[in-house]
């Protein structure tokens, strides 16, 4: 059975989010780890650590390490699923009213900006462009952020806009970029695969697409389906566009 599926990831807390945060970042090192150590990297009681084995669907912290370990070792060989399962759940929810409510808004959002920044490393940081050049090409210009040491600077009382592209909502370089502009007032959007991600609770607007997280290699190279992603963003563009046009 997968560990770390989206429905797992929504029903984590705060403190819980930071221990899958480290887990995702060190897969390889956590399965040779004492729950102590663990907790102490993710800065949280071992408690939290032992909550969180629970949420993910162990018994307790040395089955999690198992499956862990397990999943690690077999990853290399293991086949990819086909996407159009998830990609069909996806498109019924984007097609429910509270989606579609949310798409308006944000859309909006970006309209009403005089800057608009998209940001992402990795396989998001390539979303991230591809969505820049596709806003712009529709007449509202964009600057995809791949560089997690970008300096974001704008003029006093510019209206920014920014979406923060994270398959997991939490990779530090990206909300450390989501920071930074918060604090320069930008209304944030994310796109992430849970809503109560790192990256979703420090945004404004949240557009989840509750794909699962696919790694495969000892290295835990990132395969996770990016359709949904390209799906949001020309969607956010198409409805800036007419916007526009009003």
């Amino acid at each position: 059975m997968e560990l770390f599926t989206p429905q797992q990831i929504k029903n984590l807390n705060e403190l819980e989010l930071l221990v899958y945060q480290y887990i995702i970042e060190h897969p390889n090192t956590v399965p040779f780890m004492r729950i102590r150590e663990l907790a102490a990297e993710a800065h949280v009681s071992t408690t939290t650590v032992l909550h969180f084995c629970k949420k993910v669907g162990c018994d307790g912290y040395a089955q999690f390490k198992w499956k862990l370990k397990e999943q690690a070792g077999s990853a290399q060989g293991s086949r990819l699923p086909d996407t159009l399962g998830e990609l069909q759940n996806f498109l019924w929810k984007v097609g429910t009213p509270e989606y579609d409510a949310a798409l308006d808004e944000a859309a909006g959002m970006i309209a009403r900006a005089e800057r608009v920044f998209l940001v992402g490393i990795g396989n998001s940081g390539s979303i991230a462009e591809y969505g820049a050049r596709y806003l712009s090409n529709l007449g509202k210009f964009a600057l995809g952020v791949t560089d997690p040491f970008y300096p974001i600077t704008v003029t006093p009382n510019t209206t920014i806009a920014a979406v923060i592209l994270s398959v997991s909502g939490e990779t530090k370089q990206v909300l450390h970029l989501a920071r930074q502009l918060k604090e320069k007032n930008a209304g944030l959007i994310a796109i992430t695969c849970s809503d109560q991600s790192s990256a979703a609770k420090l945004s404004d607007i949240t557009l989840p697409y509750y794909s699962s997280v696919h790694r495969v290699t000892t290295e835990s190279y990132d395969l996770t389906s990016q359709m949904p992603a390209l799906y949001l963003l020309e969607a956010l563009a198409r409805r800036v566009y007419n916007r526009l046009l009003e």
